[in-house]
C-alpha cells in the first residue's frame, strides 16, 4: 500500500507533465523571486513521496470515520493538485489556476487538520507541501497581476 500511495501521489503530477508547456512557461513575465525551472522536479519529487508516505501512515490507523474523512480530504487535495497543471498549462489561464490553487490551499489544510487526528507524524509529513503551495500560490497571484 505504501508503494501505491506513493505511485498515486506521483502520477497525479506526472498527468500535469502532458500538458505542461515550458516555453509558455518562460515567456510570461515572471517576479525575480520565481526560482529556476529546475527547481520545480526535485522539490515536486520529494512532495509527492513524502504526500504518498503521510497518507499510507493514515491508511494503516485502526478503520473508522476519523481515518475516512481524512482520507476523503486527503484525495479531495490530489484531485485538486493534478487539476492545477491542466487549468495553468493546460488552458494558459493564470487566473484559473489561481482559484484551482487557492482552493488547493484550503484542501491541504483541511487534510492536515484530518490527518492530526488519526496520525500527527503525517500531518507534519504535508507541511513542507503547505509551505511550497503557499509559496506556488504567490507565484501564480504574481503572474496573473504582472499579466494583467
Amino acid at each position: 500500500m505504501l508503494v501505491a500511495l506513493v505511485l498515486a501521489c506521483h502520477a497525479a503530477g506526472a498527468l500535469g507533465a502532458l500538458v505542461t508547456d515550458a516555453a509558455w512557461y518562460r515567456e510570461l513575465t515572471r517576479p525575480s523571486w520565481a526560482p529556476p525551472g529546475w527547481v520545480f522536479g526535485p522539490v515536486w519529487l520529494t512532495l509527492y513521496t513524502m504526500m504518498g508516505v503521510a497518507a499510507w501512515r493514515v491508511w494503516r490507523t485502526p478503520s473508522g470515520p476519523a481515518r475516512s474523512r481524512a482520507l476523503g480530504w486527503f484525495a479531495a487535495q490530489l484531485a485538486l493538485n493534478a487539476a492545477w497543471t491542466p487549468v495553468f498549462f493546460g488552458l494558459r489561464s493564470l487566473g484559473g489556476g489561481l482559484v484551482v490553487i487557492g482552493l488547493l490551499v484550503v484542501a491541504i489544510a483541511g487534510t492536515i487538520r484530518a490527518f492530526r487526528v488519526v496520525a500527527p507524524r503525517a500531518a507534519w509529513l504535508l507541511a513542507p507541501y503547505l509551505a511550497w503551495v503557499l509559496f506556488a500560490t504567490a507565484l501564480n497571484g504574481a503572474l496573473w497581476w504582472l499579466a494583467r
